[in-house]
């Protein structure tokens, strides 16, 4: 672990730091390895490392870091910049679980933060002491019909041109029913055990008009698809998931009122947009890391790799472009938590947000491409960090939104009011439920 970090910890943080950086090195890395070059199916059987490293993660309490305060019972939740020094190590380990982990605990983060009492004791506090891996979250956003354009709908002016949601969720007496399909792209879907969907509300007119349920995926009426085989992000396996009829209880719709949805959906993208963009820049730290350790040792023309001025050069736009990410998301992540988690304002600035993952996401794959260079054909074989780091990288160009899909939905924000602005609306998103 290079120590270019400028930030200064206390001890709590340098410690959490630490045993997170363990956990990637000697935990998620060989996993990630292994799955990485198994065939689908078998990355989510019963004896794969998928599970190994969800059980250790939750052994050690790392589950918990994305409680918003007070969402941990009696315990203090950790610094928004310890959380973000997690979310950077387990981004280090690899995107592909780092993601799953990350993903696992947003339904019940979300339910300890707008659900009423029975909700936390049914689904907040088994999942707070889950030390074995029973319970494992996942977010059912991406359908068939629609990709990153999901994330428009928050304040694209034209969203009637968005169609029919392919999930759909009509009242049922207290509760709610679901039909439809989420599309092959939903991380941990076929492992997941609950699932924080999205649905439109059946005969709504867009998306807009939708609500936010907790649904268990032992529920009868609900299947899954077959793993995909994906380029990269491998170690997260991904995959469809169907809603025949599937009843809801009323208590788990934590968004059901589809006037407060909207609003909603754009401060949970914030918390998302920040996660990932943690998680991307310790890719991005990882292929530098590589990238100069090869470079010491490697020897062309007589000296190592490190003794040629493009080299150097090379090695300085990488460290330059992982350490400036760095800065930025970690402030626009003390922003966004600041809002949602400790003051519950609700008023995290969207375009901030978008710009901490977009560019997290961009310096990823362009660090990550250079360190391929620097390796050249040694950086292209098989078993390779720096070829899968690419991978995943160009993934991660698309996992959550394209960049052009995210940079649109910022810049609605910021040419003029074209939707429904954040603060009053998210406030009152906020006061919408317990």
């Amino acid at each position: 672990m290079t120590e270019f970090d400028l930030a200064p910890l206390d001890e709590t943080e340098r410690s959490l730091r630490d045993a997170a950086h363990r956990f990637a090195r000697d935990l998620i890395r060989p996993a990630a390895a292994e799955l990485d070059r198994m065939p689908p199916q078998q990355r989510v059987g019963p004896d794969s490392p998928y599970f190994r490293v969800l059980r250790a993660f939750k052994e050690q309490g790392f589950h918990r870091i994305g409680m918003p305060a007070g969402g941990s019972g009696d315990e203090e939740p950790p610094s928004t910049l310890a959380r973000c020094l997690i979310y950077e190590e387990l981004g280090w380990g690899s995107l592909g679980l780092g993601t799953a982990l990350g993903v696992d605990g947003l339904p019940f983060a979300l339910a300890a933060m707008l659900g009423d009492g029975r909700v936390q004791e049914e689904l907040v506090r088994p999942w707070l002491e889950d030390t074995e891996g029973r319970y494992h979250g996942c977010w059912g956003v991406t359908e068939p019909d629609h990709g990153s354009d999901y994330l428009l709908f928050a304040r694209e002016p034209d969203i009637a041109g968005f169609g029919r949601g392919n999930v759909q969720a009509v009242r049922d007496g207290d509760g709610w029913r679901v039909s439809g399909q989420k599309a092959a792209w939903v991380s941990s879907a076929p492992v997941a055990t609950h699932c924080a969907l999205h649905a439109q509300v059946r005969g709504s007119e867009d998306l807009a008009h939708g609500v936010l349920l907790i649904v268990p995926l032992d529920s009868r009426g609900v299947s899954r698809g077959p793993v995909m085989d994906m380029l990269g992000v491998r170690d997260d396996p991904q995959g469809e998931l169907f809603f025949d009829d599937v009843r809801v209880p009323g208590h788990y719709a934590l968004v059901p009122d589809s006037d407060l949805y909207r609003p909603f959906m754009d401060q949970l993208l914030c918390l998302t947009s920040v996660g990932l963009g943690a998680m991307c820049v310790g890719m991005a730290r990882a292929a530098w890391e590589e990238a100069l350790a090869y470079a010491q040792q490697r020897v062309q023309g007589g000296v190592p790799l490190t003794h040629h001025k493009n080299i150097r050069l090379k090695l300085y736009a990488m460290f330059e472009k992982v350490e400036t990410a760095r800065a930025y998301v970690r402030a626009a992540m003390a922003h966004v938590h600041g809002s949602l988690f400790e003051r519950r304002s609700f008023d995290a600035s969207p375009p901030h947000a978008r710009a901490a993952q977009i560019h997290a996401k961009r310096v990823a794959f362009e660090v990550a491409h250079e360190a391929v260079q620097v390796f050249g054909a040694s950086g292209l074989v098989g078993d390779s960090l720096v070829q899968k780091l690419f991978r995943d990288a160009r993934c991660a160009l698309i996992e959550d939104g394209t960049l052009e899909v995210l940079a649109l939905d910022a810049v609605n924000d910021l040419v003029g009011d074209l939707a429904p602005r954040r603060g009053a609306a998210g406030a009152q998103a906020a006061a919408g439920r317990p």
